[in-house]
């Protein structure tokens, strides 16, 4: 057992922070943090920080923000400062192999799934929209592919019925952070036991766009309710109404056999929006419209009330 190791971290969204913290408070040397530039944001094009270069600042760690990962440059400060280890959590681009080979106890990375299922930029939400049972963390050694090196270690967590993609995604990060320093304590043990990951099993999931978040009314009512709750908070579950776009975040599932196409309002209590969906109803809950803030549904068909026989697109 090994009690410290001289770390280069690496991560950029909110997702990195929980695990840059364990490991400043365990004993680890943090060599530096890599993350991604500041970025404008928002209608103002504020210049902001990634979350982890916040988190490093406020640990006293001493942050570099390359624009690109593959330059001489950077490889030649990672080698000067021989890391035992590289700890990639979320950093959003693929390192190339010279930088993979600098650490010499070898890169991990932790990964939002259990691998090998759903590998890529999108594990948690495609997680919840597809309505898996379970999901959870996986520790591996990185190598030149995306996600598909050596398993060190893992750990899961049931997906709660209600959960989003966000509530999930703070339940993993925590996880991962966990893992990364119950798996360092006894790091020589993991890495000779790595297991191999069986690439015929692997799943992808791909980068969400904001275009993903339309919801086709033709889908089950089931369907419709996880993808509303996996596209939360971003990219947004959202429909037309009346050529005006809804966003939806929140709704329930209810069993009726109907004969009006999907998508089609059913009459109800005046606090109450049911649609058709390809099998039973979606009944809609909370709601925000174009230019209107998010609200519970009956404040929201007060001011907008949307009538029976209305065919949302």
């Amino acid at each position: 057992m090994i009690s410290s190791y001289r770390i280069v971290f690496m991560g950029t969204p909110e997702f990195a922070v929980p695990a840059l913290k364990r490991l400043c408070g365990s004993g680890h040397v943090i060599l530096q943090v890599v993350t991604q530039p500041d970025r404008p944001k928002g209608r103002g094009k504020t210049v902001v920080f990634p979350p982890v270069k916040t988190a490093a600042l406020e640990l006293g760690c001493p942050v570099l923000q390359p624009e690109s990962v593959r330059t001489p440059e950077f490889s030649d400060v990672i080698s000067r400062l021989d890391p035992d280890m590289l700890v990639v959590v979320a950093y959003g681009h693929v390192l190339p192999q010279r930088i993979l080979e600098i650490p010499k106890q070898g890169p991990i990375n932790i990964h939002a799934s259990l691998l090998p299922k759903y590998r890529g930029p999108a594990p948690i939400q495609w997680a919840v929209i597809n309505r898996e049972k379970e999901t959870g963390v996986t520790l591996m050694l990185m190598d030149k592919g995306l996600d598909t090196g050596d398993m060190l270690s893992s750990a899961s967590v049931p997906i709660l019925p209600d959960d989003t993609s966000g509530s999930l995604h703070d339940r993993l990060a925590l996880l991962g952070a966990d893992l990364l320093i119950q798996t360092l304590k006894y790091y020589p043990v993991h890495r000779k036991n790595a297991v191999p990951q069986v690439h015929e099993q692997a799943t992808y999931a791909p980068l969400l766009k904001k275009e993903d978040g339309h919801l086709d009314w033709r889908q089950t009512a089931d369907e419709l309710e996880a993808k509303i709750r996996g596209m939360s908070p971003w990219p947004g579950a959202f429909s037309f109404c009346d050529g005006k776009r809804i966003k939806i975040y929140r709704a329930g599932r209810k069993s009726v056999v109907m004969q009006e196409a999907p998508g089609t309002v059913l009459k109800g209590f005046s606090d109450e929006l049911t649609v058709v969906a390809g099998k039973d109803a979606l009944i809609i809950l909370e709601l925000q419209g174009e230019s209107g803030k998010r609200l519970p549904v009956r404040d929201f068909l007060r001011g907008h009330p949307i009538l029976p026989g209305t065919v949302l697109t």
